[in-house]
């Protein structure tokens, strides 16, 4: 399905949770408009090329998780990351309704035009999971056409690794019972595109099949401080390099498997699931997650990373407010029909960075 992308770009707000926690988000989204706008009219842009709705989003989404990760309550960090959420105004008409007998959601097209299923792994550092990860879901699966599984997965810090590895095998194995590992498409975004990414390993150990393919939407690859994008594109994105650190250390706070162990950089994907992986050339794990790709095409795996210079990280949850957006969703479908559809080796997309 082809996406339109908007003459005029309009974004809305979506509340949930508790009216005071709202009340104070709708007053720092706010204030923050205010002032981006001030500051563009000053000439005083985030990025040349960004408009003022865009750093508003980035700059509020950035405040927000700083605010819910330094107040020492995630449960209420939580519901303070909840409690309003910028979202665009495309409509997904996708069915939503719970799984049977398994902690996660099913969301099913009204449309549906494939018969594999994307295993989707929400993102948010394993610490986050709130209305932001339903939207996503609610969007591949109709930007896909194709059914998506979304399994409520353990969180960090309460519930440190292993709780997210075996929850990820658990999903595998509640799917797999009903679809052919052929016919599964292993997805994650951030966070979730590091789970997708140890899937495939942990598959591999247990001497099971492998999906069709595994999509990493800005997947996190390394635990730990790598690339020089970690701290340098801070002032670009949504999510900070010490969030990621703080992230990793709430994987592991005793450090008892390690970073070698927790980071798909250090794995060997050779002979396993064919990866497609999309990352923005002003996210903060820019670096690492074209070091991965780099990695594993020395070491002989199937592996395509598409780069857009132009977007921050998990951009394509713009969907269709933004051009490279658009094109990552419609890059996606291609990599669905070429891996797991039959349909050959995916072709490079004009103007888009191919690693």
């Amino acid at each position: 399905m082809g996406v339109q992308i908007k003459e005029t770009p309009m974004a809305k707000l979506t509340f949930a949770g508790p009216i005071l926690l709202r009340l104070r988000s709708l007053a720092r989204i706010s204030h923050i408009a205010v002032a981006t706008a001030l500051r563009h009219a000053l000439g005083r842009r985030m990025a040349p090329d960004w408009d003022a709705q865009m750093e508003t989003g980035i700059r509020f989404v950035r405040h927000q998780f700083t605010r819910a990760m330094a107040g020492g309550d995630m449960a209420r960090g939580r519901l303070l990351f909840d409690s309003l959420q910028p979202e665009t105004d495309d409509v997904y008409d996708v069915h939503v309704r719970p799984a049977a007998g398994f902690r996660g959601t099913w969301y099913v097209p009204a449309q549906q035009r494939r018969e594999v299923v994307l295993l989707y792994f929400h993102g948010g550092g394993y610490a986050f999971h709130g209305g932001v990860s339903a939207r996503y879901a609610q969007m591949l699966a109709h930007r896909t056409g194709a059914r998506v599984f979304a399994p409520d997965y353990r969180l960090t810090p309460e519930h440190p690794h292993p709780a997210q590895a075996e929850d990820a095998m658990a999903a595998w194995a509640y799917l797999t019972a009903e679809v052919p590992a052929d016919r599964i498409v292993v997805a994650g975004d951030s966070a979730g595109g590091h789970m997708a990414l140890m899937l495939l390993q942990a598959l591999k150990t247990a001497g099971e099949r492998q999906p069709a393919l595994c999509a990493g939407f800005c997947p996190w690859t390394d635990i730990g401080d790598r690339g020089a994008s970690l701290l340098e594109n801070d002032r670009y994105d949504l999510v900070q390099g010490w969030m990621a650190l703080q992230f990793g250390r709430w994987l592991d706070p005793e450090e008892r498997f390690g970073r070698e162990a927790l980071s798909p950089i250090a794995q060997d994907y050779a002979g396993l699931a064919p990866m497609y992986l999309q990352a923005g050339g002003r996210e903060v794990l820019r670096d690492m997650i074209i070091e991965f790709a780099q990695k594993q095409k020395a070491l002989g795996a199937e592996v395509t990373l598409d780069l857009w210079g132009d977007m921050p990280h998990n951009f394509q949850a713009y969907d269709s407010l933004h051009l490279s957006s658009a094109q990552a969703l419609e890059r996606l479908n291609a990599a669905i029909d070429a891996y797991a559809g039959g349909g050959g080796a995916l072709a490079p997309l004009a103007g888009v960075t191919v690693v």
